[in-house]
């Protein structure tokens, strides 16, 4: 569940072989302590240190969430969020985080990795997670216990174990409440449960800034690491897509901006 929390705008740089020799310095977040010096952000990082491009990745199953740097790239993305329509949120009246199902449920029918034995919350941080360790073995081999993250809203690498599990949270791209908000309060409950457990609208990432974000739309929250804001654009435009919920003329605005529109 999300909170509410003060925004930051400090960016630090990742850990690793790249982060050192762009100049940077390292900085590891573990159990949730963070370090380093504003102003980094992981420059230099190439874009696979934080997983898949959007624009490859249409589904939500490859890992993470690259960058978008080149000029064709962000046309492509622009050309994305052009596809999303625009109207005014509605009202919270009967949200509820139940209305969209239990909390990672394996049972959401229609959406990837769905039904494999291994509830959602799992499958995101073995998808995006390296390193990782689990409790169980073989078939049961679901739950992670420990893994490395390079985590696309800071651009940290953090370690985490389940011990510190807030640590890392899930993230709702789209959040459920503004699902609500803008038409899902008038989907029957399978296609809520879908969309509450589709990969594609769900990135592992640093718990306070998935805190800080809160149900807000693009307009009024966006990652810290500012090399991801396009790619985040990207994804909240595919999701809006797929479900044909659409978002409101500024968080529209915002999302092309951050795709240079």
């Amino acid at each position: 569940m999300r909170r509410f929390g003060i925004r930051t705008a400090l960016v630090f740089c990742t850990v690793g072989s790249v982060a050192l020799l762009a100049g940077c310095d390292a900085t590891t977040v573990s159990g949730g302590t963070t370090g380093g010096a504003p102003g980094t952000g992981g420059a230099g990082a190439p874009a696979g240190t934080y997983g898949t491009s959007p624009l490859a990745n249409p589904d939500g199953t490859k890992p993470g969430l690259a960058p978008l740097t080149s000029e064709a790239d962000k046309a492509a993305a622009r050309k994305i969020i052009d596809k999303v329509a625009t109207k005014g949120r509605g009202p919270k009246t009967g949200y509820d985080r139940d209305e969209f199902g239990s909390a990672w449920l394996d049972t959401a029918d229609g959406v990837p990795l769905a039904r494999n034995g291994c509830d959602t919350r799992n499958d995101l941080l073995k998808r995006d997670g390296k390193d990782l360790t689990y409790r169980g073995s073989g078939s049961k081999k679901c739950v992670v216990m420990s893994m490395t993250l390079n985590d696309p809203y800071t651009g940290r690498k953090i370690d985490w174990k389940k011990k510190t599990a807030t640590a890392v949270q899930i993230d709702h791209v789209m959040p459920l409440s503004y699902d609500w908000q803008m038409g899902a309060a008038r989907w029957d409950k399978a296609k809520r449960k879908q969309i509450a457990n589709d990969p594609l609208n769900l990135i592992p990432v640093d718990g306070p800034s998935n805190g800080s974000k809160s149900d807000s739309g693009p307009a009024s929250w966006l990652p810290p690491y500012k090399p991801i804001r396009c790619s985040y654009a990207v994804r909240f435009a595919q999701v809006s897509l797929k479900y044909g919920l659409p978002v409101t003329a500024p968080d529209k605005k915002t999302m092309l901006a951050q795709c240079g529109g």
